[in-house]
């Protein structure tokens, strides 16, 4: 029997069907894992969060290990697209970049919590090729880190301790906003924007 046309689903409405069940999966996943670690991940629990049958997963990820990279590689392009936004805006100058991108680093964390356990995850199965893929989320600004750092002279030994400050103040800050220490408002990042500027300005 065929259907009219119209009530026939075109190629483009399908793939962008399937594209929507592989995100829906991929964020029942990052809740997952925030549950049950690597170690306790369920596929089975996945489908059943999206309603979807056992099999359905396996349409998108050949097994569990594929799923968890998958997830991390999500988590990863959300951030550069966000990234790309920032950069785009902050002209030539590699300090205000760095700046930006740290102050869109704490935001970006905030307002997505749960992509933090993909970030923080330590797990025994969790192996050499995750945390590889995991490490490309922060590649970017630590590449615009070492460009300033290089243009302005800073030995190896000031990188590395410039290098751990500014990450420092990222978590650190994302901790007390968190545990109610700081407000999560425009005055928090704006102190927080100033830290991270004045730390360029130090020996």
């Amino acid at each position: 029997m065929k259907f009219p046309a119209s009530c026939r689903e075109t190629e483009a409405e399908l793939t962008v069907r399937i594209k929507n069940m592989r995100e829906v999966l991929l964020l029942a996943g990052i809740s997952e894992i925030n549950a049950n670690g690597v170690t306790g991940f369920s596929i089975r629990r996945v489908a059943a969060a999206c309603n979807v049958s056992c099999a359905a997963p396996y349409k998108h990820f050949k097994d569990k290990r594929e799923f968890i990279a998958a997830i991390i590689e999500y988590v990863n392009g959300q951030w550069a697209a966000r990234q790309e936004e920032i950069l785009s805006s902050c002209g030539d100058s590699l300090r205000q970049q760095i700046v930006e991108v740290c102050c869109g680093y704490v935001q970006f964390l905030m307002e997505k919590p749960y992509f933090r356990s993909i970030l923080m995850l330590k797990d025994e199965e969790f192996d050499n090729i995750y945390h590889k893929k995991r490490g490309e989320m922060s590649s970017r600004s630590q590449k615009l880190e070492a460009d300033f750092f290089s243009a302005s002279g800073f030995t190896p030994e000031t990188f590395k301790r410039k290098f751990h400050l500014v990450r420092a103040m990222i978590f650190g800050t994302i901790f007390m906003m968190d545990t109610g220490e700081l407000e999560y408002n425009e005055e928090t990042m704006q102190n927080f924007r100033y830290s991270i500027n004045r730390e360029f300005d130090l020996p």
